[in-house]
């Protein structure tokens, strides 16, 4: 499918009741009400905290594709992305009723409700849940595990979200998607099937730098048999993980969520129409790894007692009063020549102090600073 239909396509069947970051199971069970005429949805288990853990089987072909959201709470993009998926999947002029003739999709679009709910990584016993693929110790990670083997996917999508740090490669272009074909052994041996997820991603970055040119990256494949991506790899389950980063000004990310959509539109499309081998896996090779070269806001050329340096903020994601709010913290005070700022700002050598008018020091937290004697807003919106 062209990449213009797919852009059309996501502006008619963008999920409007679901936006910026904050995403919890109050948000989408009226959205699995209305779904619940035209696809198979069920409660597969519940939470820590006893919130259900949903599970929407969708489709009637014979390929299999497992896909689960929000494992870290406070990763809700993909989940914005998935309905805006089903939205997509309900109009029969979509032009993709031949991916549910070849395919069924199972998708577990909260995996984690407490983290959701609290805005968290972890779940509410303070467990990473990729971090527990083999001990199984919590429940939401039975329920995964559950459905994988009784479902016996042939593809698996690990969705998950990235922070604003990360660089596609050691370049000022920002990560706004990144992929991974994760390892299934010590030695990262390029197996079939990891070749088959690599071919997937492969055919994703090509449609992808069509529109974020050089925003695209791979994560390190440094293998953990306790991450969930890297034990189904290890089971011969071609697996990909799929993280949404950051697009310019888009800390919502309402943007990225786009990229997120033409990916799930142009993998499963791929899916549905070939039967993958891996034999095109090279051209994952060619998507460079993802680097730590930013920063939420860079102070240039800055007085800081006395001496002439740069001042590098990093954003806080915090929930308060059921709001996510982004607070400025002051990481570096420092040359940060190798580094760049999603905002950046040249002091021209003037004294930067904090809203109090001291000297600034590390960890400080707040929305603006004086530079010049008059106050400067840190956040980019």
């Amino acid at each position: 499918m062209q990449l213009e239909r797919i852009n059309k396509l996501f502006f008619q069947h963008k999920e409007n009741s679901l936006s910026h970051r904050y995403i919890t199971n109050k948000h989408i069970e009226p959205l699995l009400e209305k779904l619940s005429d035209s696809f198979n949805i069920e409660t597969i288990g519940k939470s820590v905290l006893n919130n259900p853990i949903y599970g929407i089987r969708i489709g009637n072909g014979v390929k299999k594709i497992l896909m689960w959201s929000q494992m870290h709470g406070n990763e809700s993009t993909t989940t914005k992305a998935l309905f805006d998926l089903f939205n997509t999947f309900l109009d029969p002029d979509s032009g993709l009723q031949h991916v549910l003739e070849a395919c069924i999709l199972y998708v577990i679009p909260i995996l984690n409700p407490d983290g959701a709910e609290s805005y968290t990584r972890i779940n509410a016993n303070q467990v990473d849940l990729n971090r527990d693929a083999q001990k199984l110790s919590q429940p939401e990670s039975k329920i995964l595990r559950a459905v994988f083997e009784s479902f016996k996917p042939d593809f698996c999508y690990n969705l998950h979200g990235q922070r604003t740090i990360f660089s596609a490669g050691k370049t000022n272009k920002s990560a706004t998607v990144s992929f991974l074909a994760p390892a299934q052994d010590l030695d990262c041996t390029i197996t079939p099937n990891r070749k088959i997820a690599m071919e997937i991603i492969g055919v994703m970055n090509g449609a992808l730098q069509n529109t974020i040119p050089n925003q695209i990256g791979v994560y390190d494949d440094a293998f953990n048999l306790n991450c969930v991506g890297d034990t189904f790899q290890s089971e011969n389950v071609p697996t990909i993980l799929f993280e949404a980063g950051h697009y310019e000004n888009d800390y919502a990310r309402d943007i990225t969520r786009k990229f997120i959509y033409i990916s799930y539109i142009t993998s499963l499309e791929y899916i549905s129409k070939k039967e993958v081998n891996g034999s095109k896996y090279e051209a994952y090779l060619s998507i460079p790894e993802n680097d730590k070269c930013f920063l939420d806001v860079i102070i240039r050329n800055a007085r800081v007692n006395g001496e002439i340096v740069d001042i590098g903020i990093q954003f806080q994601e915090r929930l308060e009063e059921g709001k996510l709010e982004f607070i400025p913290k002051i990481e570096k005070i420092e040359k940060l020549n190798q580094f760049f700022g999603h905002k950046e700002i040249d002091a021209n050598r003037a004294e930067v102090l904090d809203a109090s008018g001291n000297s600034l020091q590390l960890g400080y937290e707040n929305v603006c600073v004086i530079l010049n004697n008059e106050k400067l807003l840190l956040l980019s919106k």
